[in-house]
């Protein structure tokens, strides 16, 4: 399957887009040459956070310029998993600005979402940064939103929504590849910007 520069990758805080991402990072032609010591944050027996990740306050503010995004990696070439919160509220116009690349969709539950950000340090999470979310009222407020705006576009796009499996990898990327757990209350979609 063709590959894109891009993908725009989208989940609320706690909906586990993190791990999936890393799991996508695993196929051939993904570059992950963003990573870094300062770019991680480990929790548990969880991989917890690898890579840049674009947001308010952060190393990488959420600007839709392409010159400002690949930055971020050390080596040209290959997919880039460009993850942001931020892209929630911002999916029309990624799709505008990048008609050529793709964007990802994560959805799960608010509440089980904001229970396990909370579980998986809150805001102790040292990468990436929460605080401009100031407190659990609102994240909590935060996560029901942006899980509203990743519904109402993916309804708008007709998307598919599909648990996140090793078939649906090998459907979508063209590479069987294992997927260390199926969680029933996640769901995601791929999307092409360009209708």
């Amino acid at each position: 399957m063709t590959r894109t520069r891009r993908i725009f990758f989208t989940g609320v805080p706690g909906s586990r887009w993190s791990g999936i991402a890393q799991t996508l990072e695993q196929l051939p032609g993904f570059n992950t040459s963003d990573r870094t010591p300062a770019r991680t944050y480990s929790h548990g027996g969880f991989s917890g956070h690898v890579g840049v990740y674009f947001g308010q306050g952060m190393e990488f503010e959420p600007y839709l310029d392409a010159d400002h995004i690949d930055s971020a990696w050390s080596q040209p070439g290959g997919t880039r998993m460009v993850k942001s919160h931020d892209w929630c509220s911002r999916l029309p116009e990624v799709a505008q600005s990048f008609p050529y690349d793709r964007i990802m969709l994560v959805y799960r539950p608010d509440l089980a979402s904001y229970a396990w950000w909370h579980q998986a340090g809150g805001f102790d999470i040292k990468y990436p940064r929460y605080d401009h979310y100031r407190d659990s009222t609102t994240i909590m407020a935060a996560i029901s939103q942006q899980n509203q705006q990743i519904l109402s576009y993916a309804h708008d796009r007709d998307a598919q929504w599909n648990y996140f499996t090793r078939d649906w990898i090998h459907q979508n990327f063209g590479v069987p590849v294992s997927v260390p757990q199926t969680y029933p209350d996640i769901l995601v979609a791929l999307i092409p910007c360009r209708p």
